[in-house]
């Protein structure tokens, strides 16, 4: 082992979640409407095979050769039904690392040039549209639950090589879950804690 070679490719790397079995990416879409700012949301096509019917933004798994902000506009691109120059990416947000294995990118951007109401989307991935002004969620603050994670025991685990073998004190996490609801819509899960993320952001300029 070459010392010098060593510390150039740890140097020179970027570092990444270690275990990560899937890369997502999202977009944050804000559009001017009425004369206020508002966030466009999804509500899931009920035919999908994950999370049929829910609130979403769009988005989805990163693609071979593609980067994270790639991610966020071919799939904004896809569902919403828009062109590329119907949107201007401001930036990424923090990321998140699921609790499942999986890291999803948030970006911020504007839909500009189309008028929302006419927004046609993917009827295969989206069921609907509907907005949120930003102002409501300035003056919400959201509801806050707690799920205890912790480990579930196998028969095939090598209990035996641990000090206190099925006894051994695994840590235990917590998972918190953030809720808005806006008229009949339940904003939760991760678009609700990604929408938390921009309006604590927000709060902070």
């Amino acid at each position: 082992m070459n010392i010098d070679d060593l510390s150039s490719k740890i140097r020179n790397r970027t570092p990444k979640p270690l275990d990560s079995i899937g890369k997502y990416s999202v977009l944050i879409p804000l559009i001017e409407r009425n004369g206020q700012w508002e966030i466009i949301y999804e509500m899931r096509a009920k035919s999908l095979k994950s999370q049929p019917g829910e609130v979403s933004f769009p988005g989805g798994r990163v693609e071979l050769g593609e980067s994270f902000e790639e991610t966020a506009v071919r799939e904004t691109m896809e569902e919403l039904l828009i062109k590329r120059e119907n949107i201007k990416v401001l930036g990424e947000l923090d990321y998140l690392v699921s609790y499942a294995n999986f890291t999803i990118h948030c970006f911020l951007g504007v839909i500009s040039g189309v008028n929302v109401d006419k927004i046609s989307p993917n009827e295969d991935e989206v069921d609907h549209l509907f907005t949120v002004p930003v102002e409501y969620f300035l003056n919400k603050e959201p509801k806050k639950y707690e799920l205890d994670l912790m480990t579930v025991a196998n028969e095939e685990f090598p209990y035996s090589l641990l000090p206190n073998g099925k006894d051994y004190n695994f840590r235990r996490g917590k998972h918190i879950v953030f809720f808005y609801k806006y008229n009949d819509y339940i904003i939760w899960g991760f678009t609700a804690r990604m929408t938390r993320h921009l309006i604590d952001l927000l709060k902070e300029s």
